[in-house]
């Protein structure tokens, strides 16, 4: 039972530094982010397979009944961040591809959707995503790595203190972490090291999430870890076919004691889908539309049992926008 309540970090290691070598660290639930004990290098330890928990995180993986949006800000054609100077934003455009995504989420799937009101001071703010990570009926807010962001927390954890979840406040001001650059896959977790996470960050997820081994991803050449992979069902990873992706593939691999199925795609942007499984409606994803990514579309076409919905996210992609950042998902089991 000790063992199984032991968990460690598993640092993804420079490729001229063996697997070996990596670095962990061990952390137990009585002590506070701050004073996390620090191990040298050894074998990851993982949750077995067998734990209760993990059986039915892998088994509801997919099931949602929540979602929190959060409308567009006009401000964030002219002042969201970019990790390029690009195309002119759309609005009216982008706020008929954000209202469509949502009338899916609501209407057509039957969420009950939370949407949170547009705040001008606050260009990013319809990424919520980056804000929340949120597993079972833990939510943890997060601390984002661009400065600007941070008060994004607060209309966040509002909505999910009323939906009575288990609030974890990221309070270490040594810590970056972005939701875009956590992957979890019914599993374990991979947190993606990028600009906008660091190493920190993802210790205090790892902390949080105990029942879950955690694996860090450095990432290279793309905002966030899922700019290029994603759930695309239970055990199948949608995956970029650029280098930078597959590097990244092939590092989640190496961490992870499970094996998964991959989707490859021909394009980054579109291996960055929703997977839902709806009591009734059976697997969902949600993908980019044929008009903006038709190779991938076509990939996606093979998954026979799933339920495919195309939604256009081209506005929101000139700043760095995808799919999954738009919403945050939420299993609720219990009573409100």
């Amino acid at each position: 039972a000790e063992r199984q309540r032991e968990r460690r970090l598993a640092a993804a290691a420079p490729a001229s530094v063996p697997l070996s070598a990596r670095s962990q660290t061990k952390r137990r639930a009585v002590l506070p982010p701050a004073l996390l004990p620090r191990l040298p290098s050894s074998p990851p330890h993982r949750p077995s397979g067998n734990m209760a928990g993990l059986s039915s995180s892998i088994s509801s993986f997919g099931r949602c009944t929540h979602a929190v949006v959060r409308a567009l800000p006009e401000s964030l054609c002219q002042h969201a961040l970019r990790r390029e100077k690009g195309k002119e934003v759309d609005f009216a455009r982008a706020e008929r591809e954000y209202q469509l995504l949502v009338g899916v989420l609501k209407s057509k799937l039957g969420l009950q959707v939370l949407e949170l009101p547009a705040d001008e001071s606050l260009p990013d703010c319809v990424f919520v995503e980056d804000v929340a990570v949120v597993c079972e009926e833990t939510a943890l807010l997060t601390r984002p790595g661009a400065p600007s962001r941070r008060k994004e927390v607060d209309a966040m954890k509002r909505a999910l203190e009323s939906l009575n979840l288990n609030i974890v406040e990221m309070t270490d001001e040594n810590a970056t972490l972005d939701g875009g650059d956590v992957l979890f896959t019914g599993r374990e977790f991979f947190v993606g090291l990028s600009n906008r996470t660091n190493r920190r960050g993802a210790e205090i997820l790892a902390d949080t999430f105990k029942d879950y081994a955690v694996s860090t991803v450095p990432v290279h050449g793309a905002l966030h870890l899922k700019s290029f992979c994603s759930m695309a069902g239970p055990n199948l990873i949608a995956i970029g076919s650029s280098e930078a992706a597959q590097k990244a593939l092939k590092t989640m691999q190496q961490m992870s004691d499970h094996r998964y199925d991959k989707l490859t795609v021909p394009d980054d942007s579109a291996a960055n889908c929703v997977y839902l499984n709806i009591p009734g409606k059976g697997h969902i994803l949600l993908h980019r539309a044929p008009e903006e990514y038709p190779e991938s579309a076509k990939v996606f076409e093979k998954l026979k049992d799933h339920m495919l919905i195309p939604i256009a996210c081209t506005e929101l992609e000139k700043i760095d926008g995808s799919l999954t950042c738009t919403s945050v998902l939420i299993n609720k089991t219990s009573e409100l």
